[in-house]
């Protein structure tokens, strides 16, 4: 347990129950290559702790903010989407915890592991619900998530990244960005989608994607990073 022990004071909480803390960041793979782990996987304090999360932050926006329903939502979903998550994951070094199988361990910088760091992540509040109450869950996610959010508000990152560069684009030079296939890699069972988006013909930024949508979603986001649209004319 010295191992869980660091990560208790990186969390600034001291589990009751430790079981929990130690299934909240046990993904199914691991399981399938240890069939003696006297524990589950994480999946039920997953759902269990996705529902305590957004009532918490729900709540919170709810007695803060006198804003619509929509912007409370947009705000709502900048605050729980998996990308978020796993940032928050990766402040708290919870990769360095989590019990993987091996094929899981070694894919470090992926698209699945940011899933399953958010999972872990979602895991890790319902473990902590469950062992501390919530009271110290609602502070929890208080410190390490809702503290994101005056950074997004200022950024408008509660607003897509496609949007976002239309909005840009079309004041600074009354110009709509398009997207275009630049390559299409991999087998049909598993195409990849390479996807550039454009002023007119000056390629602002472009990204591989599992699908053409996430890939322009990328580029979007790439270009808005390096306000591209600075070296356009």
């Amino acid at each position: 347990m010295k191992k869980y022990n660091l990560l208790e004071k990186q969390l600034n909480i001291k589990f009751k129950q430790d079981f929990l803390l130690i299934q909240a960041l046990t993904h199914r793979s691991y399981l399938n290559e240890n069939n003696n782990f006297e524990l589950n996987h994480n999946e039920r304090l997953e759902f269990l702790g996705d529902a305590v999360l957004e009532l918490i932050v729900t709540e919170f926006l709810f007695k803060k903010y006198d804003n619509p329903e929509g912007d409370l939502t947009n705000w709502r979903s900048s605050l729980v989407n998996s990308k978020m998550l796993a940032q928050v994951a990766n402040k708290l070094k919870i990769n360095d915890f989590l019990l993987l199988g091996r094929g899981e361990a070694k894919d470090k910088n992926s698209k699945a592991r940011e899933s399953i760091l958010a999972n872990a992540m979602e895991a890790l509040i319902g473990a902590i619900y469950l062992d501390q109450g919530i009271k110290i869950v609602s502070q929890f996610i208080q410190k390490n998530i809702l503290i994101e959010l005056p950074y997004i508000l200022k950024n408008k990152l509660y607003i897509d990244p496609k949007t976002r560069l239309q909005e840009i684009t079309q004041e600074k030079f009354e110009i709509t960005p398009s997207y275009k296939i630049i390559q299409e890699h991999g087998p049909d069972h598993a195409k990849k989608f390479e996807m550039g988006v454009y002023l007119k013909n000056f390629l602002m930024a472009q990204a591989i994607g599992s699908s053409k949508q996430e890939a322009e979603v990328q580029a979007a986001e790439k270009a808005l990073k390096k306000q591209a649209w600075q070296n356009y004319i």
